[in-house]
């Protein structure tokens, strides 16, 4: 489930578009998941500050910035660009694998791969389909699509379908619709769907088929047009919404099926933000718990956690670790 960062202008915004240029770079190149993460965390702390950032040293006061980055705020404050990036955008090859990595089911590794093949771009790649699995055929389809941003008008749309005809299955599934669009955002980059069902929970030992009736229903009805990759746990498909007068873009859509024990814990997780999460974790460890997108579980004094604590809402998560409870759209930073 993507964690995209607020749309339209806000006051860091420039500094945001150079540290989120750094953090894929370091993803798709240098493959380097530590800064990746360091990048897009400071990102994410700058695009939710309500004021501009006047120099490094007010920038280091904020959460996730530490003095490298300071540095490179300064750099552009100063110059307008940043070195390394520069020198980034003027290799050719990070400027192919960084195309071709747009493409949904394109990672780091297979766009090298690709590159050192000779296919270094869009085009290239359409001429090669034949090389391409079955979720980079689907991804090279619908790519224009895919970087269309979905307002929110089309996801309510798209959450009502969803919730109609899985209601229309079994009144006994509970579904919620989750990531920046449940935490009021204007525009979604996916549809992120957690699916659970009251008769299923993580002791259950009958065979867990609840997801793939559901994906099935909704291919039946024309909801879902193409399945990217069908597991117990996650179905990766894409969605249209289809109407009399104009059908709506191709739109990538990612279900979620957790045990209803545990799917109050991953309601909070997946609706986000990072940050958000970050906060919630920190709090629940002071607090003498540890959790995650399964479970919340008091910690002994030996350190080991103890058996999971029974939730029945995300509002039991908060009551546990001692914390205001916090409406969705609250909880962007």
């Amino acid at each position: 489930m993507s964690r995209k960062l607020p749309q339209g202008d806000y006051p860091n915004k420039d500094f945001c578009e150079f540290l989120l240029e750094l953090a894929e770079y370091e993803k798709n190149v240098s493959r380097n998941i530590y800064k990746y993460r360091a990048y897009r965390k400071a990102a994410e702390t700058l695009a939710h500050h309500p004021t501009r950032i006047k120099n490094g040293e007010e920038a280091k006061k904020l959460d996730g910035i530490g003095s490298k980055i300071a540095k490179k705020i300064d750099e552009f404050l100063e110059t307008g660009k940043l070195r390394k990036l520069e020198k980034i955008r003027a290799n050719d090859d990070n400027k192919a694998i960084a195309e071709l990595t747009k493409v949904s089911g394109i990672g780091p590794a297979a766009a090298k791969k690709f590159v050192d093949e000779g296919i270094r771009n869009i085009e290239d790649l359409r001429e090669n389909e034949h090389k391409l699995n079955k979720h980079q055929k689907i991804g090279l389809k619908y790519l224009e699509e895919f970087q269309q941003s979905i307002p929110r008008a089309e996801m309510e749309k798209m959450e009502k379908k969803v919730k109609k005809e899985i209601m229309r299955l079994d009144d006994k599934y509970v579904v919620t619709v989750c990531g920046s669009y449940r935490r009021g955002a204007p525009k979604s980059g996916d549809v992120d769907v957690l699916l659970t069902h009251t008769d299923f929970t993580s002791k259950s030992k009958q065979e867990n088929n609840y997801l793939k009736a559901v994906t099935d229903r909704l291919e039946e009805c024309k909801f879902i047009t193409d399945i990217i990759h069908q597991g117990k746990t996650k179905s990766t498909a894409v969605c249209q919404l289809k109407s009399k007068d104009e059908d709506q873009l191709h739109r990538r859509i990612d279900i979620r099926f957790i045990p209803h024990d545990q799917y109050y814990c991953g309601v909070l997780y997946f609706t986000g933000s990072d940050l958000f999460n970050q906060d919630m974790r920190a709090k629940a460890l002071a607090e003498g718990f540890t959790l995650n997108e399964y479970t919340i579980r008091p910690v002994g004094s030996t350190g080991v956690p103890g058996e999971p604590l029974p939730v029945t809402c995300e509002r039991d998560i908060f009551e546990y670790i001692n914390y205001p409870y916090k409406k969705p759209e609250e909880r962007n930073s």
